[in-house]
């Protein structure tokens, strides 16, 4: 009879270890681990609300055209309005406090405190290959400060994210394992025999699962490699001199995605419980059907008709790219449930209002961890609650005993479990 495997077990070859995504047949002797984790998003150059909030309060709420992607999952998800971080102030500054709620960060003085992501790793302490993920998409600087307030980097790269979770062994045979990924060939080429070894003693369902999960490696392999390929083609001469506009370095929503997809992965095998992904936005053009204008400069829109029109564009992508994290993350199965019951997944923003570099009414959307979703929470606008509430309500559901953090006092008014 084939023995039960243990939930580290990891299809190796020279090179490389593909860990496993939590199957029945780790289950077969002891119950299978139910993990709760927790993902933390922040889009840094705001998003626009009258896009994203509908007018009513409640569970009776209508589309808009932030919500039209999400709608069938609008069950799985609670929109907060009215909350924000009491005397976070300073614009962009903000971005520190995002998760930290440290008052004043754009002043000379500031000095930050924990993440909420850092807080939960301190308490929890998880058995996993590592500890946390601090990602970015595209810079060093991330929305994680450990206890003295000292910010972890980002990995800014998904090549590099890739490699770290998944490439493995001898400094030479990571450079092989690397150098073989350049010419286009898999890191599942060489686990395929014993992956198919090991299939041939499982049930329907987990030769099933893991048929999926190792399609997704694939994939997100071959999108790395045509990204690597775009970069080393030669960009085409023109004789117009350089526009006054900043010319664009990143495709910011491809890059987005590219994170979105190892990050599933990296939940899915449990080699994480606790993301955090800062996504920047640029003094760049984007592009993107329509988009003509930098992005940092449509965030400053002063209402200009034209400029809110192309905002909405890049946003609904941003929105659209996220909606496809959900589902997939929904439609992993995991110990009898799927993983975004078990995994809490915040998007939001440290700006209000980007145009204005307001911090009030900080945009916010809780999905999955079990809560009792399809609703929108609307807290006074000229009062806000302490947006740390819902964070207290985070640190709780992933059973760290806190009443209070940071700012917050109690759980979220309105936020109960499934």
């Amino acid at each position: 009879m084939f023995s039960p495997l243990n939930r580290r077990t990891f299809l190796r070859s020279a090179g490389a270890a593909l860990a496993l995504p939590l199957l029945d047949v780790m289950g077969q002797a002891t119950a299978p681990p139910r993990p709760r984790r927790m993902v933390a998003l922040c889009t840094t150059l705001g998003i626009y609300p009258e896009n994203l909030y509908p007018a009513r309060a409640g569970r009776d709420w209508e589309r808009t055209p932030y919500l039209d992607p999400l709608w069938d999952l609008r069950n799985d998800l609670t929109l907060v309005s009215g909350s924000s971080h009491p005397e976070v102030d300073g614009g962009h500054s903000s971005e520190a406090s995002y998760l930290t709620a440290a008052p004043h960060p754009g002043s000379s003085s500031f000095r930050n405190t924990i993440s909420l992501d850092q807080f939960a790793l301190e308490r929890l302490a998880p058995d996993t290959r590592f500890g946390s993920l601090t990602l970015s998409t595209s810079s060093a600087t991330s929305l994680s400060f450990s206890r003295s307030g000292a910010m972890l980097p980002a990995e800014d790269r998904p090549s590099r994210l890739f490699t770290k979770l998944f490439v493995n062994g001898t400094p030479a045979e990571i450079e092989l394992q690397i150098e073989r990924l350049r010419e286009g060939q898999s890191i599942l080429d060489g686990v395929l025999p014993q992956s198919r070894q090991m299939q041939a003693k499982m049930s329907l369902r987990d030769r099933q699962r893991l048929d999926e999960y190792l399609a997704a490696v694939r994939d997100v392999e071959q999108r790395l490699l045509r990204a690597q390929a775009w970069a080393r083609r030669p960009k085409p001469t023109v004789t117009m001199r350089p526009p006054t506009d900043v010319v664009n370095h990143a495709d910011v929503i491809a890059r987005t995605r590219l994170m979105y997809d190892l990050m599933h992965l990296a939940l899915q095998t449990d080699s994480t419980r606790l993301i955090t992904l800062k996504i920047n936005g640029h003094n760049s053009v984007p592009p993107i059907d329509g988009v003509t204008q930098d992005w940092h400069n449509l965030s400053h829109h002063g209402r200009d008709p034209e400029k809110v029109s192309q905002l909405r564009i890049i946003e609904r992508d941003q929105f659209r790219a996220f909606t496809e994290f959900l589902v997939k993350v929904k439609q992993t199965e995991e110990a009898g449930n799927n993983l975004l019951d078990r995994t809490m997944i915040l998007y939001g923003s440290n700006l209000g209002n980007s145009s204005s570099h307001d911090t009030r009414n900080m945009p916010i959307l809780l999905a999955g961890g079990g809560f009792r979703h399809g609703q929108h929470l609307a807290f006074d606008q000229a009062h806000n609650t302490p947006l740390c509430r819902l964070f207290v309500s985070m640190l709780q559901r992933l059973e760290v005993p806190v009443d209070e953090f940071a700012s917050g006092r109690g759980r979220l008014q309105g936020l109960e479990l499934a």
